[in-house]
């Protein structure tokens, strides 16, 4: 059974910082490519992180967001930088955009970006 956990979100003042994880299980992690995608509360693709480690992020979000994985740990990781109100939302990663509006998203964490 595949398994996403998302976690690391919280309430955050603008200009703030965050890091979220997931942790994942029930499939080849390092053979998967893995998204990170926010509920805003429309569905939102934020970023892509290939096998190799090639990262892809949204417009919105680049400069500021750093996505990374660890294949030891079967995780993906997003920093989370120079938060603004526009990046509230619930966080959740998928093993693509495709599985994540189908709803293979797992566990979510929510990010709340507010002074």
């Amino acid at each position: 059974e595949v398994q996403l956990v998302a976690s690391g979100g919280g309430l955050v003042q603008p200009g703030g910082s965050l890091t979220l994880s997931c942790a994942t299980s029930g499939f080849t992690f390092s053979i998967q490519g893995m998204t990170w995608v926010r509920e805003t509360p429309r569905l939102e693709w934020v970023s892509s992180i290939g096998t190799a480690g090639s990262t892809y992020y949204a417009d919105s979000v680049k400069g500021r967001f750093t996505m990374s994985r660890d294949n030891d740990r079967n995780t993906v990781y997003l920093q989370l930088s120079n938060l603004t109100t526009e990046d509230t939302g619930m966080y959740y990663c998928a093993r693509s955009l495709t599985a994540a509006r189908n709803g293979e998203r797992g566990q979510g964490t929510q990010v709340t970006v507010s002074s």
